[in-house]
């Protein structure tokens, strides 16, 4: 893998912080990545959560999960 120098340095100290080596972070989020996009096609919805879909609209000017979880990692894994 290649990388910013910078991003790797700062990586390297939030995993010292966390106790945690930068590899396995690094492994835990790939691994998640992964599982992610191979359930998002084999799991099934409970009949809740489907009686629930659409009840709650987002704001028009809402901005998207993804895009709040990308910027909520870069918050805590670039500081």
């Amino acid at each position: 893998l290649n990388m910013d120098r910078s991003v790797v340095d700062a990586a390297k100290k939030y995993a010292k912080s966390s106790g945690r080596s930068l590899s396995s972070i690094v492994e835990d989020y790939l691994k998640l990545l992964v599982k992610q996009e191979q359930g998002a096609e084999s799991f099934e919805i409970s009949p809740l959560v489907h009686s629930l879909w659409g009840a709650v609209k987002p704001m028009p000017d809402a901005k998207g999960y993804k895009e709040l979880l990308e910027e909520e990692l870069a918050k805590k894994y670039l500081k």
